[in-house]
C-alpha cells in the first residue's frame, strides 16, 4: 500500500523540521513547500534544503515571491530586528518581525499544491505557546483556514477538503525539542535566527533565538546552532 501524500510547509527552522518528522512518523509521503519571499537572508533556503534531504522528502518545491513590495516587517523591510537579553524581556503584543498575512499566503499555496498531488493533509509548524505573538499562529486562524479550504477548492466541494495539521500547536519549545530528539531530528541542520551575520551565525538575541535557546535549555538538550554571542 502506497503511503498517503501530505504537504509540509518547510522553512528550515526547528519547528518545521520537527513537524516534518512527526508527519513522516505518521506514515505520510511528504511533499515539501518552501518560500523565498523577500526575507533578508538566504540561509533559510539552505536550511530547508538540508532538512528536506535529511528527512527523505519525496518532492521539494521552492516558491518565489517578493513580500518586500509590501514591507511592514523587520524581516522584509529596512527595519532593525529587535534584540533582547532574556525571554522575560520580550514585549507583549505583535512584534515588528510579524510578516503581514504570511501564513495565509503560504497555506494558500499549500492548498493548491495539495489539490495537484492529491493530498488530503497539510502540515504546518505553528505554535501557540512559546511563540512571538503572531496572529496567524493561533488555533482560531487554522480552524478558519480549514473552513476556507472546504469551500474554496474542488476537493472541498467533493467532500475531500484538505485537513490542516499543526502538531506543535499546544507544545512548549522544550517539548518540541524533546520530540525532535525522540524522532532523531538533526537540529544542527536547522536555522531559527531572524538576523544572522554574513557567516550564517545566529544573533542569539532576537525573539526566535531566545525562544529556541530557552527551549533547548529547559529540555536539557545541547543546541548545536552557531551563535555570535554565548
Amino acid at each position: 500500500m502506497n503511503p498517503r501524500p501530505a504537504i509540509i510547509l518547510l522553512s528550515g527552522g526547528l519547528d518545521s523540521a520537527v513537524t516534518a518528522a512527526i508527519a513522516r512518523e505518521r506514515g505520510f509521503a511528504l511533499h515539501a513547500l518552501s518560500f523565498h519571499y523577500g526575507q533578508r537572508h538566504a540561509i533559510e533556503e539552505q536550511a530547508a534544503r538540508r532538512v528536506a534531504a535529511s528527512l527523505g522528502i519525496r518532492r521539494h518545491l521552492f516558491q518565489h515571491m517578493d513580500l518586500r513590495a509590501f514591507g511592514g516587517s523587520a524581516l522584509t523591510d529596512d527595519i532593525a530586528v529587535p534584540k533582547h537579553d532574556r525571554v522575560a524581556d520580550l514585549p507583549s503584543g505583535i512584534p515588528i518581525t510579524y510578516v503581514p498575512a504570511r501564513n495565509t499566503i503560504f497555506l494558500a499555496f499549500a492548498l493548491g499544491f495539495a489539490e495537484v498531488v492529491g493530498a488530503a493533509d497539510i502540515f504546518i509548524g505553528v505554535n501557540a505557546v512559546d511563540y512571538s505573538g503572531y496572529p496567524d499562529c493561533r488555533p482560531e486562524f487554522l480552524s478558519m483556514f480549514e473552513a476556507l479550504a472546504a469551500v474554496a477548492t474542488r476537493a472541498g466541494l467533493e467532500g475531500r477538503a484538505p485537513r490542516i495539521h499543526a502538531p506543535l500547536l499546544q507544545m512548549t519549545k522544550a517539548q518540541i525539542v524533546r520530540e525532535g530528539a525522540r524522532l532523531g531530528v538533526h537540529f544542527g541542520l536547522t536555522h531559527s535566527c531572524y538576523d544572522p551575520n554574513e557567516r550564517g551565525q545566529a544573533c542569539g538575541r532576537c525573539d526566535s533565538c531566545l525562544l529556541r535557546r530557552e527551549g533547548f535549555r529547559q529540555a536539557g538538550v545541547a543546541d548545536p546552532a552557531a551563535y555570535q554571542t554565548t
